[in-house]
């Protein structure tokens, strides 16, 4: 029974679908059909009952999906037991946010990649929130406070954000003092979520409204600095613009609590060693890496 074969039907299990499990294995959809039908050819059982929504697990293929999970897993404890220490090999599909994503995470996924010759990685940019399983993703990383999910998260650093506005906004309208005063004022938002500000020791949560909405931050960032309203967004992001003037930082007596970055993966039993090591560079890159207007130590 070639252990491919396995993989790929737990795979395909895991995530509901042929498609998916094509993404995440880095093979061709026929590739992933042609393993199945010979895994179910050497058993003489269906594992799966296709549609064109996806794949469903009959119940043979419940019951054998437990025993070839551990099995894959088992393999690959194996042969990170007897590879040369820190190599990595296969491929790893990460989703990460656009918004300075691109400047902030780019250079230590590259990091990765040179210290993993071995290690495909494909990255996917954007705003949007992917469906990890879905969409064929071994892990994302996600920046924010974490709404409760089946998904497994590991915190690797913080992501400190404050309320902005331009002055010529806050010559019009007034800078809020208060959170209640704040719901008086125009929000750019990314959709209807709530913000959350510190009352003294307490968190107080707001959920603002505005006009003028978009899935990105550097639009918001565009935004506030036409006078259109009062953004929340992290500091990486906004920080030449408050160094030069363009912005500055409302409700600092409710500031908002530090977010964090986040490493997550779909909930299994078994972590695969390359998000583990991944997770591990993050929070070793997180933990030097200076806030802005601060310098790395020397």
């Amino acid at each position: 029974m070639d252990i491919e074969d396995l993989r790929t039907f737990v795979e395909v299990a895991n995530s509901g679908g042929i498609s998916p499990a094509a993404l995440r294995l880095g093979v061709s959809k026929s590739m992933v059909s042609r393993r199945l039908v010979r895994l179910e050819g050497e058993l003489g059982v269906q594992l799966l009952a296709r549609s064109t929504r996806g794949a469903s697990l009959t119940e043979a293929g419940s019951t054998f999906q437990e025993y070839a999970a551990r099995i894959c897993a088992e393999i690959e404890v194996a042969k990170e037991t007897i590879s040369p220490a820190g190599d990595l090999s296969g491929r790893l599909r990460i989703a990460v946010p656009l918004t300075f994503g691109p400047s902030y995470f780019a250079p230590m996924l590259a990091e990765m990649g040179r210290r993993h010759p071995g290690l495909h990685i494909q990255t996917c940019y954007s705003d949007r929130f992917v469906d990890l399983i879905g969409e064929g993703f071994d892990c994302a990383i996600r920046v924010g406070y974490l709404q409760d999910s089946n998904l497994i998260a590991r915190r690797v650093g913080p992501i400190y954000g404050k309320l902005v506005a331009s002055p010529d906004y806050v010559e019009a309208h007034g800078s809020p003092e208060t959170p209640e005063a704040l719901l008086e004022h125009q929000a750019l938002m990314q959709g209807t979520e709530a913000w959350q500000l510190m009352d003294g020791d307490k968190i107080v949560t707001v959920r603002p409204r505005g006009r003028f909405k978009a899935d990105n931050g550097t639009a918001l960032l565009a935004a506030a600095a036409a006078g259109l309203g009062i953004a929340y967004l992290p500091d990486w992001l906004t920080h030449e613009h408050v160094a030069s003037g363009a912005l500055v930082p409302v409700m600092t007596r409710h500031p908002p609590p530090p977010a964090g970055a986040y490493v997550i993966r779909p909930s299994g039993q078994y972590p695969a060693r390359k998000i583990r090591v991944l997770t591990e560079l993050l929070i070793e890159y997180c933990d030097k890496s200076p806030q802005p207007g601060e310098t790395a130590a020397g």
